[in-house]
């Protein structure tokens, strides 16, 4: 899949009729003090008040809604870090089916149970040495499952993009939007949003500094591969851009910048002290970009996609420790 007209403004028009009232429309947060310190006006879509608590139930419900009846009463299956997880298993309850869900051993234990708890099935995998994508194809085929994967889908891609659309709605035009890269869906969603909608809007890709993957192919021309990632943002550790997401993202992104882990903590703890909201590293990492200074110039009117906020108490508190 490289086409990119595979995903069009329309596609994520239709996408936001088919989750509304489904999927939360989340809030757009303000801050002064945040204004001030990047010198620009900037617009937090808050994605940490979304089900399942990230982005990811947006693109999930949508490629579920969109199976054909038998696929759906077959049951879902999908791979996934954490919020796709979730995402998919809460998608599969709502529409009166069941999910398997490939889980790294090391996922965080509160993504875990909260996909156990919407009623998934969970198989696990080492995500060290263990290709993800051959694993769920080799399940899902094994059980008769239909396969949706966190972010090499279109229909996925489609209802990702729905957070910038509701948010260029609610403030209207944009100098630039940053969000988060992992697998590249948000960002190939959003893109595909505000091009369709401010052409001349600047996108702005965020990577941890240790899987820059997305960085270097666009760079490359081409999708490259890096180690497995370190990283405190778990939720971003692809190694490799997908093959659609790339052909998008490598078409309508203008740049990606990086993030290290000691500044992801440092916008957690901002938007936690200054606005009062749990974000986890994930969801931190395009806000960690824009107040350290890893985008320049800054943009007079930014909006800034707070993917998450998948995290327990006790690892937050771990995290923010002085």
């Amino acid at each position: 899949m490289t086409d990119t007209a595979q995903v069009t403004l329309e596609d994520i028009r239709e996408a936001a009729a088919r989750i509304e009232g489904v999927a939360h429309r989340t809030p757009v947060l303000r801050s002064r003090t945040l204004d001030a310190l990047v010198g620009a006006e900037v617009f937090l879509k808050c994605e940490n008040f979304q089900r399942i608590g990230a982005f990811k139930f947006r693109g999930a419900y949508n490629a579920a809604a969109r199976l054909s009846p038998q696929a759906r009463a077959a049951g879902i299956a999908a791979y996934s870090s954490g919020n796709h997880a979730q995402a998919i298993a809460l998608a599969a309850r709502e529409l009166g089916t069941s999910a398997v869900i490939l889980m790294p051993e090391d996922t965080p234990r509160s993504k875990k149970d909260a996909t156990a708890g919407y009623g998934a099935e969970i198989v696990t995998y080492d995500r060290y040495t263990g290709d993800r994508v051959a694993i769920g194809e080799a399940l899902a085929a094994e059980r008769g499952l239909a396969l949706i994967p966190p972010y090499e889908h279109p229909d996925v891609i489609a209802g990702q993009g729905t957070a910038a659309l509701e948010l260029i709605d609610e403030v209207g035009a944009l100098d630039a939007l940053v969000a988060p890269v992992g697998g590249g869906g948000l960002m190939a969603g959003s893109a595909t949003a505000v091009k369709g909608l401010v052409p001349g809007a600047r996108l702005i890709g965020v990577e941890p500094e240790a899987g820059n993957d997305t960085q270097r192919s666009l760079a490359a021309g081409s999708r490259v591969a890096v180690p497995v990632p370190r990283t405190i943002a778990d939720g971003l550790a692809a190694n490799i851009p997908g093959e659609l997401t790339f052909s998008i993202n490598q078409r309508l992104v203008d740049e990606i910048a990086t993030v290290g882990d000691d500044e992801i903590r440092a916008a957690m703890r901002l938007v936690f002290e200054r606005l009062k909201i749990v974000v986890e590293p994930s969801g931190a990492a395009a806000l960690a970009a824009l107040v350290t200074g890893r985008i320049s110039p800054v943009p007079p009117r930014v909006g800034v996609i707070v993917s998450g906020g998948n995290i327990s108490a006790q690892r937050f508190a771990e995290l923010l420790a002085d």
